[in-house]
């Protein structure tokens, strides 16, 4: 479900010719590079660069940390780690420029889906246990397999993401 002002960039879907141009990550720094756009959506923003092999993945992975779910907006917690599995999924992309962290690898993308994924196990379990959701964020901790991630704490961070699961697993 998305908001109706996401509804209205519909008009971009499909293919476009386009020249990139004094981006900060082109070498150098002069550098145009032609090509094309496809855009389509996958629930959230991903755009390819095909000929330079690089994705933007904007927030949508801003780096190795506990995404921003905003369900004011039509932010799913469960359906994050579906959507990142479809972005990495994507062929041809060799580097991909985050929203606030180094450049990663596809690999990186992927092992973000499945972070996403185990948090919405460790969720089920959570609510199979009986525990509240202040239960629950009072005692998450990331899972050792994941080093480096960090627990974000914008947009009222892990209570939140617990929250909104909660919220849409119980509606199951």
């Amino acid at each position: 479900m998305r908001n109706k002002a996401m509804e209205q960039l519909d008009a971009l879907v499909g293919s476009w010719r386009t020249t990139m141009r004094n981006a900060w990550f082109l070498e150098p720094a002069d550098r145009e590079v032609p090509g094309s756009a496809t855009v389509d959506w996958l629930g959230d923003a991903f755009v390819v660069f095909r000929s330079l092999r690089v994705m933007h993945s904007g927030d949508a992975f801003a780096g190795k940390s506990t995404p921003l779910i905003d369900a004011n907006n039509g932010g799913s917690a469960v359906s994050y780690g579906n959507t990142v599995a479809k972005a990495a999924s994507i062929k041809n992309v060799d580097t991909i420029i985050t929203g606030h962290s180094p450049i990663m690898k596809p690999a990186d993308l992927r092992e973000y889906a499945t972070f996403n994924a185990d948090f919405i196990t460790w969720v089920r379990g959570e609510i199979k246990a009986g525990k509240s959701v202040d239960e629950a964020a009072a005692e998450y901790k990331v899972p050792d397999r994941y080093k480096g991630y960090t627990i974000g704490t914008f947009l009222g961070g892990i209570k939140n993401n617990i929250q909104v699961a909660y919220n849409e697993l119980k509606k199951k």
